[in-house]
């Protein structure tokens, strides 16, 4: 991998990200689009389908000798894809369940894949114009908002103040709840926030949350941008056994149970233990 190269990944990423989520706005601003349902009984919008051609057209274009696998590729199997050295992982339209509803709660994420870990990152938040990106080789994230760029750094937590939890808005709420009485009993309060897509991670990267546990079903598309991002910005994305989460090492592109973290100098698995032991 030529690392010199990262930043014009990057502004390529970046440029593919914003063009696909102009054209997302278009039509969920137009409100009359068709809802197919995929085989995993998942939803597929024109959104969907339109994101991932531009992403795919405009990556294709600038760096034709890398790799792409996205949430809608045609099926691309693990013989096919084990050695590949350097990729881009996407999920064109993370959170199509939030854009059906119209709560404005989708991005459109893009990674950068090198061995087995995500090393950069963009994610695109369209209804409010938000974009994210790092990496970890420069381990740096930003920021750009309203023509304002900012470095994002994430923040240590303290015992004596309210811990800042982010949830999922859809899934794995019976275990949060268990989670979240643990918690009142260890810090003066808990703030959730309850957000979709990886929106959740960008808080976290932003010094906006401490801590958010998944314990419910993803894909390595839905996490490895804003993977990235965090990691760059001084947390991480960690397995039950608080490894950081790898990519492209199996079959299926399945996540295990995670938790994403912003201060890394904290034992998380001493101070909340029954979740660490918690089986999907």
């Amino acid at each position: 991998m030529d690392y010199l190269k990262i930043p014009r990944l990057l502004d390529s990423m970046i440029l593919a990200a914003t063009a696909a989520g102009e054209a997302v706005l278009k039509i969920y601003q137009d409100d009359n689009f068709e809802v197919e349902i995929k085989s995993d009984n998942s939803p597929l919008t024109i959104a969907d389908k339109e994101a991932h051609r531009i992403i795919c057209e405009k990556l294709n274009t600038d760096f034709p000798s890398l790799p792409i696998l996205s949430e809608e590729s045609e099926q691309i199997t693990f013989e096919e894809r084990k050695d590949w050295t350097t990729f881009f992982l996407v999920d064109p339209l993370d959170g199509t369940k939030e854009f059906i509803n119209r709560n404005g709660e989708f991005t459109i994420n893009i990674a950068l894949i090198h061995g087995i870990e995500a090393i950069a990152g963009v994610v695109y938040v369209p209804v409010e114009r938000k974009l994210y990106y790092g990496d970890t080789i420069s381990f740096k994230s930003f920021l750009d908002f309203e023509g304002t760029k900012k470095q994002l750094f994430t923040r240590n937590l303290s015992m004596d103040l309210p811990i800042k939890i982010v949830a999922s808005r859809r899934h794995g709420k019976q275990k949060l709840e268990e989670f979240l009485d643990q918690a009142e009993d260890l810090f003066p309060s808990t703030n959730v926030i309850n957000i979709g897509s990886s929106i959740k991670l960008c808080l976290l990267a932003e010094g906006k949350a401490d801590f958010y546990p998944r314990l419910a079903p993803t894909c390595e598309w839905d996490t490895a941008a804003s993977h990235a991002i965090v990691k760059a910005a001084g947390g991480d994305v960690l397995d039950m056994n608080l490894e950081p989460l790898r990519y492209n090492t199996k079959e299926d592109c399945l996540n295990p149970n995670f938790v994403v973290v912003g201060d890394l100098n904290v034992n998380w698995k001493g101070l909340f233990p029954s979740l660490f032991s918690f089986e999907r």
